[in-house]
């Protein structure tokens, strides 16, 4: 990205196996997972390069797919735990990049600027809405969301602002604007029962759909694999995309 030469920085843009020059195309941009080793085997590398949701979602097609990093605070290396430091976990220099990253594709590769997913894994999930719908000028970038495993405002996490108020202030920066929250089966109090209820005692969920994947894994790889849960992904991102915004 122009600016970031010295540093660093940087993001992974896919371009699909349809794609020609002149046209446009929607853009899902998604956030990683922390840094992370789990369970029953799973791995998240905490980097652009590691993400697997934008491609099982598009299957390859029809969409450019930007994977976007977190930055630390001195804006120069990519954070792989949460953004910024941990003894200054400012999103702002995250922020900056993603507001000069998106419009800087769309006009390099022809993506539509009207027509932007956010979606995002975990930390990415969390996101969502933490950076996603940080203040106006980052939410005004956004058609629909798709945030998978947790969501902003369900726990308190070590960054400023994860609060359940400052959560439902982002929250309302959605304007009604469609979100597909889906999560893997656990017994965690941290599930995706958890979330719809949150969501519901806000009189927010306007077209909010609730998924689970039908793994037990917390890892973004299962969209590389077909479910239930993948076609309905697919079926409801087509849906949203014909709707005038």
């Amino acid at each position: 990205l122009p600016g970031y030469e010295k540093t660093k920085v940087y993001h992974v843009t896919y371009l699909p196996i349809d794609w020609q020059a002149g046209k446009r195309y929607p853009v899902i941009v998604e956030y990683a997972g922390n840094n992370y080793r789990g369970a029953h085997g799973d791995i998240s590398t905490g980097r652009p390069e590691g993400s697997n949701m934008g491609y099982g979602i598009s299957g390859g097609r029809d969409f450019i797919w930007v994977c976007l990093p977190y930055l630390n605070a001195a804006g120069e290396d990519i954070a792989l735990t949460w953004w910024g430091d941990a003894k200054n976990r400012t999103a702002k220099p995250t922020l900056d990049y993603c507001l000069k990253a998106v419009p800087w594709i769309c006009e390099q590769y022809g993506g539509d600027p009207e027509q932007i997913i956010l979606c995002g894994f975990s930390r990415g999930a969390i996101a969502c809405n933490y950076l996603g719908l940080h203040d106006d000028r980052v939410a005004g970038l956004w058609r629909a969301f798709i945030p998978y495993s947790h969501y902003d405002g369900i726990a308190a996490w070590p960054y400023p602002g994860s609060d359940r108020d400052s959560a439902g202030a982002r929250l309302k920066r959605l304007a009604k604007r469609p979100q597909f929250i889906c999560h893997e089966f656990t017994v965690s109090r941290l599930n995706l029962a958890a979330t719809r209820r949150w969501l519901e005692s806000t009189s927010l969920t306007e077209n909010i759909t609730f998924a689970e994947t039908g793994f037990r894994n917390h890892n973004d790889a299962w969209l590389l694999r077909p479910s239930a849960t993948r076609r309905q992904i697919r079926r409801w991102l087509k849906g949203v995309l014909v709707q005038k915004r």
